[in-house]
């Protein structure tokens, strides 16, 4: 893909102030209906925008690409708590059919395999062309083989297309900034817990205190009774 230069009108920057890169990529937003709720399946317009999406990814984004052809980036967002490795089969279908599209060379093709990976799996190198990217992990890397396009689904997906030039490194920072809060409520409740767990455990071990000095006095007691008569223990009692 390739870097995408603003040149709309700017409502947001002062003239002649140029508006940062992450600012300025311009994404493709796509909505899969296979799944409830519906997916988040998105792309940038060229290879350098996607070097802002690979830069300014999410934990829970999955990564698409035609495997040795030159494609789209297509990622999907998938919902907290879903694995990559678990996702629906239709909305694979839907990511390879939206990647294969999106691809000069493979959109012709048919019969090829598509690979996908966790966004978090993607290298990037200070000697790599722009658009290009390798794998921390290659055992983190699947791969699918796509037949053929299936303009039914192609066709679909396009009806829900948007364009836009979100603020990715913003996203990105304030998905940060919930996952801390997050992380903080967690721990929080945790340590609550086991301050309580303590707080019990200190209370029924002062009970059982109070039980074994309560049973050892009514003993002491017994033992000095003994040999009176009950007038003897009325009168000490009194």
């Amino acid at each position: 893909f390739f870097f995408f230069l603003c040149t709309r009108p700017n409502t947001h920057f002062p003239p002649r102030l140029a508006r940062p890169r992450a600012l300025c990529a311009m994404v493709f937003y796509f909505t899969s209906t296979v799944v409830d709720p519906p997916a988040f399946i998105y792309m940038g317009r060229d290879k350098n925008e996607n070097e802002e999406l690979i830069k300014y990814g999410w934990d829970n984004d999955v990564w698409f690409h035609v495997d040795k052809l030159s494609s789209a980036h297509v990622y999907v967002r998938l919902p907290e708590g879903k694995s990559w490795e678990d996702m629906p089969e239709e909305l694979l279908t839907d990511c390879c059919q939206l990647v294969k599209a999106n691809s000069i060379e493979g959109n012709k093709v048919n019969g090829l395999d598509v690979v996908y990976t966790p966004w978090s799996n993607l290298k990037k190198t200070g000697d790599m062309v722009v658009g290009q990217v390798g794998f921390h992990n290659q055992k983190l890397v699947k791969k699918v083989r796509v037949e053929k396009r299936i303009n039914e689904i192609v066709n679909r997906l396009n009806k829900t297309k948007e364009e836009k030039d979100p603020n990715l490194q913003k996203e990105q920072m304030d998905r940060q900034a919930e996952l801390r809060r997050a992380a903080r409520k967690v721990e929080l409740a945790k340590k609550k817990a086991e301050e309580e767990e303590i707080r019990k455990k200190k209370e029924e071990a002062e009970l059982k205190s109070y039980d074994r000095v309560m049973r050892e006095e009514n003993m002491t007691s017994n033992e000095d009774n003994k040999g009176k008569d009950y007038r003897q223990v009325e009168e000490d009692f009194m």
